[in-house]
């Protein structure tokens, strides 16, 4: 059944019967099997990936890498459920390497921005550092990759 949440995940606008067809399952199979993924958790949410550079609105998505000391008896875990809740915060991810957390953000501005960062973030009693990168263009985004449609340039001709 995993082939239905790799359908799901690529489009979600699928219909079950779509679904059904694309994995030989019955309607009710495939409506059953995302009712239990939902249930579970396994299926978290559904949402549309928007192009925001092809509309008027003006926003600043930023990348933060932070350093943190785990508490004692839990891990990173309650230090990223203080960060992941601020509703600035779009994304929150544990990492290996050179520092602890990937936090993603949206702002209106930098300034915006810099502000969370110097008045939320990094006064958090366990965050020891912070190291902030604005994205400046999206190329690609979950698997879907951002550039204007082509204009159809071909002349009109009359038979």
């Amino acid at each position: 059944m995993d082939e239905i949440l790799e359908i799901l995940e690529k489009n979600s606008n699928y219909t079950v019967e779509q679904i059904g067809k694309m994995t030989g399952r019955t309607v009710e199979e495939v409506s059953q099997a995302i009712k239990e993924y939902e249930e579970k958790n396994i299926i978290a949410g559904y949402s549309a990936l928007i192009n925001w550079d092809s509309t008027s609105k003006e926003s600043v998505l930023a990348l933060i890498e932070v350093k943190i000391t785990p508490q004692r008896g839990v891990g990173f875990d309650k230090v990223a459920e203080r960060i992941y809740k601020f509703p600035e915060v779009k994304s929150c991810y544990l990492m290996s390497g050179g520092f602890d957390l990937t936090v993603i953000i949206e702002g209106k501005t930098i300034k915006e921005v810099a502000l969370f960062v110097a008045e939320k973030l990094a006064v958090q009693e366990y965050v020891l550092s912070t190291a902030t990168h604005f994205v400046l263009k999206k190329y690609k985004d979950k698997g879907i990759i951002f550039k204007e449609k082509p204009e159809d340039d071909r002349e009109v001709t009359f038979i």
